[in-house]
């Protein structure tokens, strides 16, 4: 059996798997309730300075995409870091750890921009026996506008800044949570990795307004006939996510930096892209809120399961194997060709694949063959795009079929090349021609 045990910056926990610093891990209740179904870790929610808690809305908190079957999609939400006072959760996280010292108990932290206010907290909360800290610079919503959350994470300086506090005056791991509200995501990891952090952690939810009420002419959600801006979740934003996660493993100057990936992860599927792609363990949020602490069991089992089956005994075996295999659009291989083929056992003749590719594509597929409704890749105009592919609703009825090296691609009529060949010394290219010159 497939050993999940996991060891992040030398925070140990039974598997990758943790509850990101959320609602689900704001108060001992939830997470003693997390740690019976199995979950590995938490980052208790974001805690602030000692003083008067932050204030919540009293109202709607969030906003939601739906897909068709109303399966939630997205999870835009406008709550702040805890509202409860700061005493009460470091007694509540030092009880946790005492009941479970088996577990990851990690302390989210965000106070203003200033030294003395990380000094004066850090030392609360080493206390507790936590075994790190997070630093939430991603919030984009409340907390950004009194010049913390997103607002120092979109200033790599400060990033940097903050993170050598830390580092100074704490002996526990320091993992710095970044925004993906950034035009480049490196930039603050970069940050971070010279400020001694010992990891990252992304992303943080992004900016956003998911729908608008049209009666009330107010965004969702709505309070008091107002709406704001908040912060998106949920498996939409996991393409963002993945996408961030790795160009952080593959950029050389935060090679090998640690990550603990964030952002959709649903099922243990979408935890396994995020392992291949550099992260250290994953941090899970708006599945649990819509199915419930027990859903990590369903992610245990299918990991392992998936693990035995390819032979991976370890995490080790995984992190980080498709970082290889990500590169730049320039370096894509020009002379590799595939055409799509129809199953036409399979194809139920819905029409989807023609519809696509005759309205928005290449006229590739034909809908009437010999005066029959009939859908065949027409193989002469065919650029291998997978657009059928992806709308067909019968899995695996279209398939892409790479042609062999030395066969005519009969849309172009060349023979398919067996060499590899990139954009960068395409002849078409005026960049490559400049330089041969």
């Amino acid at each position: 059996m497939a050993d999940l045990r996991n060891n992040f910056v030398g925070i140990k926990s039974p598997n990758p798997f943790w509850l990101a610093s959320a609602p689900p891990t704001d108060k001992a209740y939830n997470v003693e309730r997390a740690f019976k179904a199995g979950w590995g870790g938490v980052v208790w929610k974001t805690l602030g300075e000692e003083g008067p808690p932050v204030v919540n809305v009293n109202g709607p908190r969030y906003g939601a995409i739906f897909g068709a079957d109303r399966r939630l999609l997205g999870l835009n939400n406008i709550e702040l870091i805890t509202d409860r006072d700061l005493y009460t959760n470091l007694r509540e996280m030092k009880q946790v750890k005492m009941n479970w010292p088996d577990r990851a108990l990690i302390a989210s932290i965000m106070v203003p921009c200033e030294e003395q206010a990380w000094k004066s907290i850090l030392p609360l909360v080493e206390e507790t026996g936590a075994d790190g800290i997070e630093l939430n610079f991603g919030c984009p919503h409340g907390m950004s506008e009194r010049g913390m959350g997103s607002a120092v994470g979109q200033v790599p300086e400060y990033i940097e800044m903050v993170v050598r506090w830390c580092k100074q005056y704490t002996r526990m791991p320091v993992i710095t949570k970044l925004t993906p509200n950034i035009t480049d995501i490196r930039r603050p990891a970069r940050a971070a990795k010279a400020g001694g952090t010992d990891a990252v952690s992304l992303i943080n939810t992004i900016n956003s307004i998911v729908s608008v009420d049209l009666d009330n002419f107010a965004p969702n959600p709505t309070v008091g006939g107002k709406g704001s801006h908040g912060g998106y979740c949920g498996p939409a934003v996991k393409p963002i996510a993945l996408n961030m996660v790795a160009e952080i493993a593959r950029d050389p100057e935060t090679y090998g930096l640690p990550i603990s990936g964030i952002g959709g992860i649903t099922t243990w599927r979408d935890a396994a892209e995020f392992l291949v792609l550099g992260a250290g363990n994953v941090q899970i949020c708006t599945a649990a809120m819509t199915y419930g602490f027990k859903i990590v069991q369903e992610m245990i089992t299918g990991l392992s399961d998936w693990m035995d089956e390819k032979g991976h005994r370890s995490l080790d075996d995984i992190t980080g194997r498709a970082v290889p295999n990500v590169t730049d659009w320039q370096y894509l291989n020009l002379n590799y060709v595939a055409k799509a083929k129809i199953d036409q056992d399979a194809c139920i003749k819905c029409g989807r694949c023609h519809i696509a590719c005759e309205d928005t594509s290449h006229q590739a597929i034909t809908n009437v063959v010999n005066g029959l409704r009939h859908f065949e890749v027409i193989e002469e105009e065919c650029v291998g795009c997978n657009l059928c592919v992806n709308v067909c609703p019968v899995e695996n009825c279209i398939t892409m079929e790479p042609l062999a090296a030395g066969t005519v691609d009969r849309r172009t009529g060349r023979v398919v090349d067996p060499n590899y060949a990139n954009w960068t010394t395409h002849p078409n290219n005026p960049m490559a021609r400049q330089a041969a010159e």
